[in-house]
């Protein structure tokens, strides 16, 4: 029934193009010549188009099964083509300084995305709850995060969905103490000032670095702080600690002679993200593994260059290179698919915020998959 439906619509459709007038402007004056010329032009070109279009009436009548509305519309869209801004999308990247900078310096997605009738705005952000705002309000359709601002994100009704992670980075993130410190362990952080960002990476890392050290995240006196004010509290001997992430890490290390207590290896997985909007992830799975092919291919180069690597970065993140040779030794490279084991890190994350109080209610994360995943 499918298909003489379909082939009933094209030949009303066929039906309708031959009886379609052919219009011509006039003018005013018109010399003969000229007017000869011009409708010689108008027979040929209806000449033509009733035959291709009779050509396309035969296939119609003896094609069959073989012949569906999608060759039809193939076959009328090389006679009438439709407009390139027709055929035409567009993706919207948000991103940080980082491996997103990289991709966007080399071209490559442009190219790849090309042929695929796809254009990209690249649009820069200062931090993830940005980005993630701007996805909430429909300005961008791609970023890169960590794996805090998407819990809170989702708390507040944002349509996210997580579409790639990288592997997990625990080198990058711990807990800095000033130079002749008497710390000496995790707990004898007890009763002391830790200056961290709230709601960040790090407050997931903190609460669990202390748990595995038998110690209540009641027993230490955060201070909230971002990295800048925590860095001038750090140098002033205000605080007693920081927890922080890279590059302010490597940094503290060069520059203060800091020296870290603890990292997050053996603690907490601490990826970073790649997310998308529900509705762009539904329409555009293509483009999305293609992005994530193309900075799967900037992780393979990464790991093997680490030199030309940190000469890159040292110039995105305007550091000294010694800075970002010591992050760079912490780093490992790689992009995952999104899995159920994956958004079980992020569960647990959720969970211990809303225990904290810091998001309003409780989420599931599962409702954050890609489209393609069955969870």
């Amino acid at each position: 029934m499918r298909i003489v439906g379909d082939r009933i619509l094209i030949w009303f459709f066929i039906r309708s193009l031959l009886r379609l007038p052919v219009f011509t402007v006039s003018r005013p004056a018109i010399n003969l010549i000229n007017h000869k010329k011009h409708m010689k032009k108008t027979t040929t070109l209806k000449s033509n188009t009733v035959s291709a279009v009779n050509s396309l009436r035969r296939n119609v009548l003896k094609g069959g099964a073989g012949f569906s509305a999608l060759t039809a519309f193939t076959a009328l869209t090389s006679l009438f083509p439709l407009s390139a801004s027709a055929a035409t999308r567009e993706l919207r990247i948000g991103y940080q300084k980082g491996l997103l900078s990289l991709l966007k310096g080399r071209g490559t997605l442009e190219k790849r995305l090309a042929p695929l009738g796809v254009s990209i705005k690249w649009i820069e952000f200062s931090a993830g709850p940005v980005q993630l705002e701007a996805l909430s309000v429909g300005s961008i359709d791609f970023g890169d995060v960590g794996e805090a601002p998407p819990i809170f994100s989702q708390a507040a009704g944002s349509p996210l969905v997580y579409v790639a992670a990288t592997v997990s980075r625990p080198g990058l993130e711990g807990i800095l103490l000033p130079a002749g410190s008497a710390i000496k362990s995790v707990a004898d952080l007890k009763g002391k000032k830790i200056a961290l960002n709230k709601g960040s990476n790090v407050h997931y890392f903190l609460v669990k670095l202390l748990e595995k050290s038998g110690l209540r995240y009641a027993d230490v006196n955060p201070v909230w702080l971002s990295p800048a004010d925590a860095r001038a509290a750090f140098e002033k001997g205000a605080i007693d600690a920081w927890a922080i992430w890279e590059p302010y890490l490597a940094a503290a290390q060069s520059t203060l002679s800091a020296q870290i207590l603890a990292d997050a290896n053996g603690v907490v997985k601490n990826r970073a993200y790649y997310f998308s909007s529900k509705d762009y992830a539904q329409k555009n799975k293509d483009v999305i593994n293609l992005i994530i092919d193309e900075l799967n291919q900037i992780d393979v180069w990464a790991k093997a260059n680490h030199a030309a690597l940190s000469a890159e970065l040292s110039t995105v993140l305007g550091l000294p290179k010694p800075v970002v040779d010591i992050m760079v030794g912490r780093y490992s490279f790689g992009t995952e698919p999104i899995t159920g084991a994956i958004l079980a890190e992020q569960q647990r994350i959720a969970d211990t915020f809303f225990d904290l109080k810091l998001i309003p209610r409780k989420i599931d994360v599962k409702e954050a998959a890609p489209p393609w995943l069955a969870v």
